[in-house]
């Protein structure tokens, strides 16, 4: 079985393309850190990271992945989601969807940006896409990236609202809870690290959930 490190045949790659390839991976590795800062990956991480993404050679059963690491390192395809111990680059399975959609990578940044009316929301946006941070969803659309946004931001506005506490308004709220959990994985514990604190299912999930319960009702 061909692996990063062997031709499409099964064979070692030459020295000279070896070393490069590892030069490459280094650093994708570095630019990685770099935007996530280093912190260890746990057995539990791994799992994970397994479950939810795919390495990046596994992924390019048609395509180069070599090339796609330049891709990602010339800023046209996200980073990986994750670098799992090992050092296999995680990446979902939908990598490439977004660029088969606009035509290419290169016509990416505009397509991409064009889902926004404010040009500096969007190029925020597409800089939050590039970093492959965008691990708080299950799958990454300009679409679900707008409507986590206005759920977040409804979640979060609710207890100030003057009905807040009314059956009416914890049905509502549970709604919105109930759309951003089916938006959002589980996270790890990795992502509490790089992140620098509590995720947004922490906060607009599981706690608003503990803080008002279901009506009996509704359940």
């Amino acid at each position: 079985m061909a692996t990063d490190e062997t031709t499409a045949e099964g064979t070692p790659l030459p020295q000279t393309d070896l070393r490069q390839l590892r030069q490459l991976r280094q650093q994708l590795a570095d630019r990685f850190r770099e935007v996530n800062g280093d912190h260890p990956m746990t057995a539990a991480d791994d799992a994970y990271v397994s479950a939810q993404y795919t390495p990046l050679e596994e992924l390019c059963t048609d395509r180069d992945a070599t090339e796609v690491r330049r891709l990602m390192l010339a800023r046209r395809l996200p980073l990986p989601g994750y670098l799992r111990s090992d050092g296999a680059e995680m990446v979902p399975a939908d990598l490439f969807a977004l660029a088969d959609e606009a035509g290419g990578t290169e016509r990416l940044h505009a397509w991409f940006t064009a889902h926004w009316t404010d040009p500096a929301a969007a190029e925020e946006e597409w800089q939050a896409y590039l970093s492959g941070q965008y691990v708080c969803l299950r799958s990454v659309t300009p679409a679900t990236i707008q409507r986590k946004a206005q759920l977040t931001a409804a979640i979060g506005a609710a207890p100030g609202e003057p009905a807040a506490g009314t059956t009416r308004w914890t049905v509502r709220l549970h709604a919105l809870i109930d759309e951003l959990d089916a938006l959002e994985p589980a996270f790890t514990a990795y992502d509490r690290l790089r992140f620098g604190g509590p995720t947004s299912r922490d906060t607009c999930i599981d706690a608003m959930r503990a803080r008002f319960p279901r009506p009996e009702r509704a359940r």
